[in-house]
């Protein structure tokens, strides 16, 4: 008997999508994802396409021979569309497992406006960013769009846009870093999409707050490591400290880019577009050879692969799997995944590694972002006299 599938209107990442809703198979996994290029959502716990035509078409028929699809609330939405009695952006599915959050789900842009998030889309995809870039830059503009309302937002002139970032930090409380992200997605409109140049020059840009980056001693790694039973979630940390390495290219590592004969790892396509080689680390190769060899089922093109998808891990997962050591190991720092490669750059400068070749292993573009190390190092600092124990030592004062 053929599985049921059940297709429904969500709104997810900003966008319009069909959720694909059915019982764990491991066979229709695979054909969503090569055949109907589905993409798994671990926050709604099912796959997704976009919610067009051809998008459907190439799902149905890819599923037609192998399964029943229940296209009921999809019908419903898109008449219900169709009329014009509801807003796009108030679509909201609930499952048992899914319940979007009100805040995912923002007023209706104006009519006046819907070419704009379109538009943009299209010229990001034209310059390649990123995803995740495509996603903030999308994101961050369609909170103005809906503040300005039935206001054309092609029509705003700098002295609009620079009342609005006021309205944004003094009434919405926004940080510094958010301001910068939404400021950018403007800069990208107007100047790449519209072709106004020089807009933003006008439009003064609020001072970024020096955050230094929030680093693990060896003691609380050595308890962190230790809490941890399941050698999967272990080979996992080990990589992102043995080689600095972000949650992302954690997720994103093959089984082809472990290089034991140069003991190497290739990092593919990082943030930036950029690849790198890191030292690949003999104790980080046998805790990896000790997974392979015991982890069922065996990775085939990922390291680490999820059963669900057969694809790489999702990197919130690998997030919750740091946090759940943390927590074991009695860490009370406040610090995420990330922390692991802020420790390897502040240990290995510690050691004595030049800061031109951490950078180099990191993959920073720029120098300056290195430095930032230099503030958390103890290398210097252990050797400064505070002026209050010379102070003693001379007999000057006691206590």
């Amino acid at each position: 008997m053929k599985p049921t599938i059940e297709l429904k209107p969500i709104f997810h990442k900003n966008l319009h999508q069909i959720g694909i809703f059915f019982k764990n198979d491991l066979q229709l996994n695979i054909r969503i994802r090569k055949e109907a290029n589905g993409t798994w959502s671990q926050t709604k716990k099912c796959w997704y396409v976009p919610l067009n035509r051809n998008a459907f078409e190439k799902l149905r028929i890819a599923l037609k021979e192998h399964a029943i699809l229940q296209t009921t609330e999809l019908k419903k939405y898109l008449e219900q569309k169709k009329k014009n009695t509801i807003a796009p952006d108030q679509m909201l599915v609930k499952t048992n497992a899914v319940k979007i959050r009100s805040s995912q789900v923002g007023p209706a842009i104006s009519l006046v406006n819907k070419h704009v998030l379109p538009a943009m889309n299209q010229m990001l995809k034209l310059k390649a960013f990123s995803v995740s870039t495509i996603r903030t830059y999308l994101n961050e503009m369609a909170q103005l769009l809906q503040a300005i309302k039935d206001i054309p937002a092609d029509e705003l002139k700098p002295e609009h846009l620079r009342r609005y970032l006021v309205y944004c930090y003094e009434k919405l409380g926004l940080k510094e870093n958010t301001l910068h992200s939404r400021i950018n997605a403007m800069k990208f409109y107007y100047e790449q999409v519209l072709k106004r140049e020089k807009f933003f020059w006008e439009i003064p840009r609020p001072k970024k707050q020096l955050i230094l980056p929030k680093v693990l001693s060896e003691d609380e790694l050595a308890r962190l490591f230790n809490s941890l039973d399941n050698l999967k979630h272990k080979a996992m940390l080990f990589s992102a400290y043995s080689a600095g390495l972000r949650v992302s290219e954690i997720a994103a590592l093959k089984i082809k880019h472990i290089d034991s004969g140069r003991m190497q790892i290739f990092i593919e396509n990082a943030k930036g577009k950029k690849d790198r080689y890191v030292n690949l680390s003999p104790i980080l190769l046998d805790v990896l050879r000790a997974y392979i060899k015991t982890y069922k089922p065996k990775p085939k093109e990922y390291l680490f692969e999820s059963e669900q998808t057969n694809s790489f891990y999702p990197t919130r997962t690998i997030q919750r799997i740091f946090q759940i050591a943390k927590e074991k190991a009695r860490i009370p720092k406040t610090v995420g995944i990330h922390s692991l490669r802020h420790s390897f750059a502040t240990h290995l400068l510690e050691k004595g590694t030049d800061i031109k070749y951490i950078k180099e292993l990191l993959g920073h573009f720029s120098i300056k972002t290195t430095e930032r190390y230099l503030h958390v190092s103890k290398k210097q600092l252990v050797n400064i006299i505070s002026p209050l124990d010379d102070l003693w030592r001379t007999g000057k004062i006691d206590w």
